[in-house]
This record gives C-alpha cells, sequence and structure tokens, in this order.
C-alpha cells in the first residue's frame, strides 16, 4: 500500500460511517412524530381537493403551516391563518385541548403540523387529531363554520353496570359544560368537570373552536351528543369529534385542574308538622337576606377589581408594545395627519374599523386603521394584535409603525405603499420569484376579525 492511497480510503471510511450514522438516526426522527389518533385526507369531499407540488396552493400551505409552528406570541391555545386567493387559498386552524400548558400545545402543534404533510401528501381539505390537538386545513371557508362530519373513538371498551344512571349523569354533566364552554371568550371555549353516577364519578370535557358564537358551540355540542346511543351508548369513556367541536368523558381523570365538589346524590327526607314548617320560614329568613348581601358584596368586589385591571392592562399595553419597539403615537398628530379622519381619505371599511390615509408631519405617508367604538374589542384583544404583528414582522411583512391608545381611540399606524396594491407587493414584478405573504390581513383573521377591504384595493 503506497501513501497516496490511504487519503482515498480514509474518506470513504468517513462516509460510510455517516451514512450509517444517518441510517441509524432515521428511526429516532420518526418515531419524535406521533401518529394520529384520527386523520382524514379528504374530510369534505369537492372538485379538485389534490393540489401539485410547487403549485401556489403548495406554497401558500407551507408558509401558512410554517406560520403556524412558529407562532410563539399565541399562548392561548388556537392558531389560526389563511394565504392567497381562490382556488388556491388556504385557511387553516390548530386547536389546542385547553388544559394543556403552553410548552406542550406548541410541541403537539408542531408535530401535527409536519404529521399531517406526511399522512396526506397533496391533499386540500385534511383534519388531523392528536389527544391534545388537532389541525385543519382547507381550500374552502373553515372559520365561523360549524363541522356537521364526526367521527368517534372508545377510549375505554367497558360498559357501565348502570346504563341508565350513568346516562343520567352524562346529560347532566355535558349540559353544564356546554353552556359553559360556548359562554367562553374569543381566545378559548373550553370547559372540563364531573358529575357523580352513583358509585361512580365521571369526569368530561367539553371544547370548541373559539371562532364560533355562543349559540354555534352550543349546538355543535349539542349535536355531538344526541349522537352518543348511536355510537357508544353504555361505554364508561369515548371521545366524540369533529373540526368545530368536541366532547371526551372517562370514569378516570384525564384533565389537568381542580375538580368540582359534587352534591349528594340523595336529600334527607323532611320532617313534618307545624315545627318543620317553623324551621323552614326561620331559614328562609335568615339565608335569603345573608345570600343577598353576599351577592352584592360579591358584585362591587368584582367591579372594583375589573376596574383596577383595566387599568393594569392598559399600562401593560404601552410598556409590552415599546418593549417589541413599536412606536406610540399621539392621537392629535394622526388627527392632523388624516385631516380630521376626512371622508377624502377613507381608503375602506371592514368589520370593525375604518382605514385612512394620511401624512405625518415628517412627509412619510400612512394607512391608519381607526377601530370602531362599537367593535367589541377590548384592551387585550388590542394589545395582542399589536404585540402579534410586532413581534412578527418581516420583509415580507407590510410594516407596522406604532399604534395609539388615548381613551377609547385604538389606532394601528401602517407603512403606506404608494401607487401600488398590496397583490403588487405581494408578486413583485422585478422579480424572478413570488414573495408569499401573510400581511396583517392573515393576523387580523388569526385574531378573530374581520379584514379592512383596502388591503385589496389599490391605494390612490
Amino acid at each position: 500500500m503506497n501513501a497516496s492511497t490511504v487519503p482515498m480510503d480514509s474518506s470513504k471510511l468517513v462516509l460510510l460511517l455517516s451514512f450509517l450514522y444517518i441510517l441509524l438516526l432515521q428511526p429516532s426522527l420518526n418515531a419524535a412524530q406521533p401518529n394520529f389518533t384520527h386523520y382524514d385526507c379528504n374530510w369534505n369531499i369537492v372538485s379538485n381537493s389534490n393540489y401539485t407540488t410547487d403549485s401556489n396552493f403548495h406554497r401558500n400551505l407551507n408558509s401558512v403551516l410554517s406560520y403556524i409552528a412558529s407562532a410563539t406570541p399565541i399562548d392561548y391555545g388556537f392558531y389560526r391563518l389563511f394565504a392567497g386567493e381562490f382556488p388556491d387559498s388556504v385557511n387553516a386552524f390548530a386547536l389546542c385541548r385547553g388544559d394543556v400548558a403552553v410548552d406542550v400545545c406548541r410541541s403537539c402543534v408542531n408535530n401535527s403540523t409536519r404529521k399531517i404533510l406526511e399522512v396526506c401528501p397533496n391533499t386540500m381539505d385534511v383534519f388531523g387529531v392528536y389527544e391534545l390537538c388537532l389541525i385543519r386545513y382547507s381550500n374552502s371557508p373553515i372559520f365561523g363554520v360549524v363541522d356537521d362530519h364526526y367521527f368517534f373513538d372508545e377510549e375505554n371498551e367497558q360498559n357501565v353496570l348502570d346504563v341508565t344512571l350513568f346516562n343520567q349523569a352524562l346529560q347532566t354533566l355535558f349540559a353544564r359544560l356546554g353552556a359553559r364552554a360556548a359562554s367562553g371568550n374569543s381566545f378559548k371555549k373550553f370547559a372540563s368537570g364531573n358529575q357523580s353516577a352513583g358509585v361512580q364519578t365521571v369526569y368530561a370535557t367539553s371544547q370548541c373552536t373559539p371562532d364560533l358564537s355562543e349559540g354555534q358551540c352550543y349546538g355543535c355540542l349539542l349535536d355531538l351528543y344526541r349522537h352518543i346511543p348511536n355510537c357508544c351508548d353504555g361505554s364508561i369513556g369515548a371521545t366524540l369529534t369533529n373540526p368545530s367541536c368536541n366532547l371526551r368523558w372517562d370514569i378516570v381523570k384525564f384533565f389537568s385542574g381542580t375538580l368540582e365538589i359534587l352534591s349528594p346524590t340523595t336529600l334527607p327526607a323532611p320532617s313534618q308538622g307545624k315545627k318543620s314548617n317553623t324551621a323552614v320560614r326561620i331559614i328562609v329568613i335568615i339565608v335569603v337576606p345573608t345570600v343577598g348581601v353576599m351577592i352584592l358584596v360579591i358584585c362591587i368586589c368584582l367591579f372594583i377589581r375589573t376596574r383596577k385591571q383595566r387599568e393594569k392592562e392598559r399600562v401593560e399595553i404601552v410598556n409590552n408594545i415599546e418593549g417589541a419597539e413599536s412606536l406610540q403615537f399621539a392621537f392629535s398628530t394622526i388627527q392632523d395627519a388624516t385631516e380630521d379622519f376626512s371622508e377624502k381619505n377613507r381608503l375602506g371599511q371592514g368589520g370593525f374599523g375604518v382605514v385612512y390615509k394620511g401624512v405625518l408631519p415628517n412627509g412619510q405617508e400612512i394607512a391608519v386603521k381607526r377601530l370602531s367604538k362599537d367593535s367589541g374589542q377590548g384592551d387585550l384583544e388590542f394589545k395582542n394584535e399589536v404585540l402579534l404583528v410586532a413581534k412578527l414582522q418581516h420583509r415580507n411583512l407590510v410594516k407596522l409603525l406604532g399604534f395609539c391608545l388615548e381613551g377609547i381611540e385604538r389606532l394601528l399606524i401602517y407603512e403606506f405603499v404608494p401607487n401600488s396594491s398590496l397583490d403588487h407587493f405581494i408578486f413583485d414584478p422585478t422579480k424572478h420569484h413570488k414573495k408569499h405573504l401573510l400581511s396583517h390581513v392573515g393576523m387580523e383573521k388569526l385574531e378573530g376579525r374581520d379584514c379592512s377591504r383596502y388591503y385589496r384595493s389599490r391605494f390612490e
């Protein structure tokens, strides 16, 4: 063997070892992506339900799933985005079970965004479910829409001893949880609890996607509940799920959080005679005023606490936004820039406000979104919207220049794209490739709000 052959043999050995390392590592990489408990690659059968690689839909899908997987500012378990125009539009959301921790939720969502592409390649309308989260995307509208398809899984195939008593407990429990979940806010609609069923205790959860109204959520859960006799009557544990809502029960506690105090299953028999009636009257005379005073005190405390919390949130909003390197504008400055929100500077209007064109004292042109006073958007929603856009600044995002929060006025100030439309900005003719943009339009959708129509019109 001469000296010139040694380096060649060594390099071959290194390549061989590297190849073996990759082969050994591959199973562990696959193991990191757990299988869905259920998935459907053609959830709603529609025409042209498949897409091709490197198509507009494919690129939009990759952009949306990438943003959902990295949406760290969101900590309430609901991720929602859209991109593109029909028929290449992508509407997608991920939802975590309402009791899971933030880091567990994000890990589950991360897995789902990758796993769904493995099990459902080149499909436009899919639905995948883990125990702690689910993912859904489609080229059809799915936000604020109740899906009436469903599937079920029996967590425990054993049957209860007294079906009638158990079903009564389920009915009572799901009626209570359904009302609580439906009355949730635009961030979370989730409820958990327990109910006595004779010698057993049944534990359950009810959840809807937060973009549904209270009526839609309750109706969706009620529809699932009505399917119980057809799928899993008498089962001590099962899950019924569709993309819009889900419910689950078991005789073993499977969710986190405190349990409800169970009321007694039986009441003592009433005593007889005048003494009993007198005792009842005395109890009523004492209890009713006491309860009334307690309710009044609680209401006063809640009012004071709410008012203090609002003031605290208002200060936190400014501090948090300044920490994200945004700029707070004085209302008078924006008022002058838009000529007192003149009608001639009006660019468009959406469900939650009007957009105006303006010019700052330094000559910079801006687009101002003025949220309507009756939009229903509170300080917390405004805070989340500004923080989300500020933290996700990107060269392909319409830049958020700042905000204004004075009294009841809430303004968002963006850069103005002159002599062009947002479509022109997304598809720059001077480039040889398309820039895929998830603008604040998508962010508004993610936050559960209608986007202003000026994003689709040309700026004057």
